[in-house]
C-alpha cells in the first residue's frame, strides 16, 4: 500500500514537472524568436537626421571596472554622442579614474549628499538625465561593455521601430569564469516570465528618448526608492507599444563582465521586491524551485535504494531542464555554455538560497548596496 501511494505521488510529481518543462521550453523558444533581431540592423548612416545620444553612467566604488568601461564606450563610431559619468561619493579611486578621461570628452559630475527617500543609484540617474542633452539617453552600468557599433545599432533599431525605450540584455563573452558559470538566473526569469504588463528589462544598457521620458516621468522623481526603476519605465512604454527588448548578439555587441559576488548582491537586492515583497510569494517561489529540483533529488535516491524505473523517468526530466537551460546559455554565452547547462541544478539551488536571503534580509531591514542601506520600496510596504 505504501509503495502504491509513493508511486502515485511520484506520478503526480512527474506530470507537474513535465508540464513545467513544456511551458518553460515553449516560453524560452518564444522569447528567443521575439527578442532577437533576425535582420541586419539598419546602419546609422542611413538615418537622415542622426539623433544625438548621451551615454550616462552612475558610478560608486567602481575602480575595478571604471577604466575598461570608459575605454569601451569611447570606441563608439557614432558621431553625435556625449559621455557623462557621475561619481556617487566613492571611497576608492573611481573619481580620479573618471577625471583621467576628461581629455577624451568625458564629463565628470560630482555626487551630492543623498536626499532623503532616494536610493543612491536612482538619484544618480536623476541627476544624469538632467545633465544629458541628447535626443536619446543611454543608461549604462559600469560592468557593461560596448562595441564600436553598439550605439549606432541601438539608435537605428529605436528609430526603425519608433520605440521610446530599447533595453538590451547583454551577452557574456568572458569564458569559464565563476561569474559566468554560476550566474544567478535573473535574466533567465526575465525572459521566461515576460508579459506585456511586466515586460522583460535589462538594467545594464537601456536607451530612452529623453523628451518622451521626461514628459512621462519627470526624471526619476516618482521612482525615488524603486529598486528597479527601468521596469516601471518599460511597463509604461510597453502599454503604449513603444518598448522593445533585445537579447544582445555579436552584431549588437553589448556584453557585461559582472563578478559573481556582485551578481549575488544584486539578486538579493532585487528578488524579494520583485516577488511583491510578500513572504507567501517567496514561499511559493521556493516550492516551485523545489519541484524543479525534484528530478535530481529522485535520482540521488538511486544511490541509496537502488535504481528502478522512477530514476529513468527522473533522468529524462532532468535532461529536459538541461536542454532548456543549455538552449538559453548557448544563446547568451560565448563560451562555457555546456558546463553551465550541466550545472543547472546548482543554479537552482543558488536561486533558492538567494530568495531566502533576500526575504530574510528585507524583513530584518538589513539590505545594503555599495555601503548604503536599502529600504523596502514605499509602494510595497504594508
Amino acid at each position: 500500500m505504501i509503495e502504491l501511494m509513493i508511486d502515485a505521488l511520484l506520478g503526480v510529481v512527474y506530470i507537474v514537472v513535465a508540464g513545467i518543462i513544456v511551458t518553460v521550453g515553449w516560453r524560452l523558444q518564444w522569447a528567443l524568436r521575439h527578442f532577437t533581431n533576425k535582420n541586419i540592423m539598419t546602419p546609422a548612416t542611413v538615418i537622415e537626421d542622426k539623433p544625438s545620444v548621451s551615454i550616462v553612467i552612475p558610478a560608486r566604488n567602481e575602480d575595478h571596472a571604471m577604466t575598461d568601461c570608459l575605454q569601451s564606450a569611447l570606441q563608439t563610431t557614432y558621431p553625435k554622442v556625449e559621455f557623462i559619468v557621475m561619481d556617487d561619493a566613492s571611497a576608492d579611486k573611481t573619481s580620479s579614474l573618471i577625471k583621467a578621461f576628461a581629455h577624451d570628452g568625458v564629463r565628470f559630475i560630482e555626487g551630492h549628499q543623498l536626499p532623503a527617500e532616494w536610493l543612491g543609484k536612482n538619484y544618480a540617474l536623476h541627476r544624469l538625465v538632467g545633465e544629458a542633452s541628447g535626443t536619446y539617453v543611454l543608461f549604462m552600468d559600469v560592468d557593461t561593455r560596448l562595441s564600436p557599433e553598439s550605439v549606432e545599432r541601438m539608435v537605428a533599431y529605436a528609430e526603425q521601430e519608433q520605440a521610446n525605450m530599447v533595453s538590451i540584455m547583454p551577452r557574456r563573452e568572458d569564458g569559464l569564469r565563476l561569474g559566468t558559470i554560476f550566474s544567478p538566473l535573473r535574466y533567465f526569469w526575465e525572459i521566461i516570465f515576460h508579459t506585456p504588463a511586466k515586460p522583460a528589462v535589462a538594467s545594464s544598457a537601456w536607451l530612452v528618448r529623453k523628451s518622451i521620458f521626461m514628459d512621462s516621468f519627470d526624471g526619476f522623481k516618482g521612482m525615488k526608492d524603486v529598486v528597479q526603476p527601468e521596469s516601471k519605465v518599460a511597463a509604461l512604454f510597453a502599454s503604449q507599444q513603444t518598448y522593445r527588448f533585445l537579447i544582445s548578439t555579436p552584431s549588437v555587441g553589448i556584453t557585461y563582465t559582472k563578478k559573481w559576488s556582485s551578481q549575488v548582491e544584486t539578486s538579493i537586492r532585487l528578488l524579494y521586491p520583485l516577488l511583491g515583497a510578500r513572504v507567501a510569494h517567496s514561499l511559493i517561489a521556493l516550492l516551485d524551485l523545489l519541484i524543479v529540483l525534484s528530478p535530481v533529488l529522485i535520482l540521488a535516491t538511486g544511490f541509496v535504494v537502488g535504481w528502478n524505473v522512477h530514476h529513468i523517468v527522473a533522468g529524462v526530466l532532468w535532461l529536459g531542464f538541461v536542454v532548456i537551460y543549455g538552449t538559453y546559455t548557448r544563446r547568451v554565452w560565448k563560451k562555457g555554455w555546456l558546463l553551465g547547462a550541466i550545472l543547472w541544478n546548482f543554479s537552482v539551488i543558488q536561486e533558492l538560497i538567494l530568495i531566502v536571503k533576500s526575504t530574510i534580509q528585507y524583513k530584518r531591514n538589513k539590505i545594503t548596496w555599495k555601503g548604503r542601506h536599502i529600504p523596502l520600496p514605499s509602494e510595497l510596504r504594508r
